[in-house]
């Protein structure tokens, strides 16, 4: 799968947030080493600091479907991905995201996104 598919799922699954507060959509398709592709979205909620961000709502779904740190290959997500979803995508090892910032797509390694990224 490319980039750019990748990217057109992301687009796809984003129609299916529930941001009734920003109407702010966000979807994240994350590809893992079998070829799966395991999809989120953002969730909101009342108590703005509840919601939950796209990248993790894809990445919670593959720990629950059995997938580990380092099964992943690449992340596309629709926006540029907040601060506490960049240390999710290095806790779960994604090597590559793509991202919607801006009008341009850009591509970076979780260690461009995240540079001294928290590690036990």
């Amino acid at each position: 799968m490319t980039d750019g598919e990748l990217l057109a799922a992301a687009d796809a699954i984003a129609a299916r947030a529930y941001a009734p507060y920003s109407s702010f959509r966000v979807g994240c398709a994350v590809l893992c080493s079998d070829g799966r592709v395991i999809e989120g979205v953002n969730v909101e909620n009342a108590a703005y600091p509840l919601g939950v961000c796209a990248e993790r709502t894809a990445l919670s779904r593959a720990i629950v479907e059995g997938y580990r740190p380092g099964d992943f290959v690449v992340a596309a997500i629709t926006a540029s991905p907040c601060g506490g979803c960049r240390q999710w995508l290095a806790e779960m090892k994604v090597p590559r995201v793509v991202f919607r910032n801006g009008g341009r797509v850009v591509e970076m390694t979780t260690d461009e996104l995240l540079p001294e990224q928290f590690v036990l």
